[in-house]
């Protein structure tokens, strides 16, 4: 199955009309780009502003990377806890905002095309987060990054792009892009090598930050493809040990763990199933029954 921008090859004027209705829609993938474009545009207005009163380039962006870009050195991240967030959304160039938001645009649809949209603001924000992490320990960790600790700065979604990117690869591995000629899990792979290869080559921070995210992305799709564990599940068995405390009640589980697992088992089977019919035959090879099963899956 390919994943093709144009409805219609034929129809000229069908980009412009796509990309509007695509803004217009209020989705999470839209909203996403948006916030990231936004913040782009702030910074550059700020600068262009800036370069008028004679305040130099450099300034503005160094202030924007100490106030948005997430720090290495724990004393400046304790006192600064929401670039945890900030620096998933924050660019200083054209070129890394450009590329960011063409890879979450393309990859984001195909995820749409499997998973649901509060999946991928789940994997955007948390592998964000987790590609944070790692830059982070990293740069504790390996005395080649202890000169440059405490200076230590890294902004940008590349991380949180590229846990959407391995996550729907290893969730549906079969996909095939560029005319059904590649499989999706051997783009990712390459660029996954790309990005471990290149860490002593420069921006060491940014490239360690965009492992951390799909390493994240692999976990998440591994968990959603064998059932073991997800976060769907670790919220349901909270909610059950509140609501037996606010209740004050002896409840019982409908099955049994062995009788509860099994289930998860049969219905996960059936959604790998069908993810293999999709990969090989196409979205409109699924009975009426499968493609509501697949449904449900996503919400």
């Amino acid at each position: 199955m390919n994943y093709n921008f144009y409805q219609n090859p034929y129809q000229r004027n069908s980009l412009g009309s796509n990309f509007k209705a695509f803004f217009q829609s209020g989705s999470t993938l839209s909203i996403l780009i948006i916030i990231n474009v936004a913040i782009w545009l702030m910074i550059t207005i700020i600068t262009l502003v800036s370069w008028l009163f004679n305040v130099q380039q450099e300034y503005v962006h160094l202030a924007a990377i100490n106030i948005l870009g997430v720090s290495a050195y724990f004393p400046t991240l304790i006192a600064r806890p929401w670039t945890l967030i900030t620096y998933m959304f924050s660019h200083l160039d054209l070129l890394h905002i450009l590329f960011n938001m063409l890879w979450l645009f393309w990859f984001g649809k195909i995820f749409l095309e499997f998973l649901s949209q509060k999946k991928l603001l789940s994997i955007y924000l948390w592998g964000g987060i987790f590609g944070a992490f790692l830059y982070v320990l990293s740069y504790n960790i390996f005395p080649v990054f202890l000169l440059s600790l405490e200076g230590s700065r890294t902004l940008g979604a590349s991380a949180a792009v590229m846990a959407i990117v391995a996550a729907i690869s290893f969730y549906a591995p079969n996909y095939r892009m560029f005319f059904g000629r590649v499989r999706l899990i051997y783009f990712a792979l390459i660029y996954l090598f790309i990005d471990l290869i290149s860490i002593p080559h420069g921006n060491p921070g940014g490239h360690i930050s965009h492992l951390g995210g799909a390493l994240f992305g692999i976990l998440y799709a591994w968990n959603l493809r064998k059932g073991f564990f997800t976060f769907s599940a670790i919220s349901r068995f909270f909610k059950n040990i509140f609501q037996k405390k606010r209740n004050n009640a002896q409840r019982q589980r409908p099955l049994n763990d062995e009788m509860y697992n099994l289930k998860k088992k049969e219905e996960q089977d059936e959604i790998n199933r069908i993810l293999d019919k999709i990969s090989k035959h196409g979205y409109d090879a699924l009975s009426k029954r499968e493609k509501e099963t697949l449904f449900k899956r996503q919400n």
